[in-house]
């Protein structure tokens, strides 16, 4: 990802933040020699020894998977909060661009064992659940049948992340005035993602 020096988010504690949040992401990996693209979440697992890994499942009817082993390094991508920048909000003239925050995350990517697998999705729907649900249901509530039928259904596996590529646009070039006019305007915007990009420039304003 090209990433001016300005722009780019060393923080590795932010970056942690990031990829969790805006845990669904998209996996880039090369099929038949040509990009593939897949939506999904992406579960981030840190090692005692400090080792970043992904975990994530795909349908087994999507061929993406089956170029997986033995191929260069697949990409995941997670989008943050984004928002447009209008050019009038400046002390002067100048062209309208966009604020964001992103990660790109790179490593081999290998098929997960049976075993693994369902470690794998005990561990994402018990994450997704005590977050999401008033009343978590738990992996073992899902009948035998359906949990027999669904596995068979999904391939899992596991980016082992060798290469992390990180930016936070957030207006750093602009002047304290023009600065400060983009983080008011985003605030009236009433926008949830403008809000977000707001905090994210006072922030970083103040770091």
């Amino acid at each position: 990802m090209y990433i001016p020096p300005q722009f780019a988010e060393q923080d590795t504690a932010e970056i942690e933040k990031l990829v969790r949040e805006f845990s669904f992401a998209t996996l880039v990996s090369l099929h038949n020699g040509k990009p593939w693209a897949t939506h999904i979440p992406l579960h981030l697992h840190i090692h005692p020894t400090g080792e970043w890994y992904l975990h994530g499942h795909i349908a087994r009817a999507n061929p993406q998977w089956k170029n997986f082993e033995g191929q260069p390094d697949v990409l995941a991508i997670f989008m943050g909060p984004h928002s447009y920048v209008s050019p009038s909000w400046y002390n002067h003239k100048n062209v309208p661009t966009w604020n964001y925050l992103a990660a790109h995350l790179y490593g081999p990517i290998r098929v997960a064992t049976e075993e693994e697998s369902e470690q794998m999705l005990r561990s994402l729907m018990a994450h997704y659940e005590n977050k999401h649900a008033e009343k978590p249901q738990g992996f073992d509530e899902i009948p035998s049948h359906t949990l027999e039928k669904d596995l068979r259904g999904v391939v899992c596996f596991e980016i082992k992340v060798g290469r992390v590529e990180a930016t936070r646009k957030l207006s750093q070039n602009r002047d304290a005035e023009s600065h400060a006019s983009v983080i008011a305007h985003l605030k009236k915007t009433g926008e949830q993602n403008a809000q977000r990009i707001a905090a994210a420039m006072e922030k970083n304003k103040n770091q």
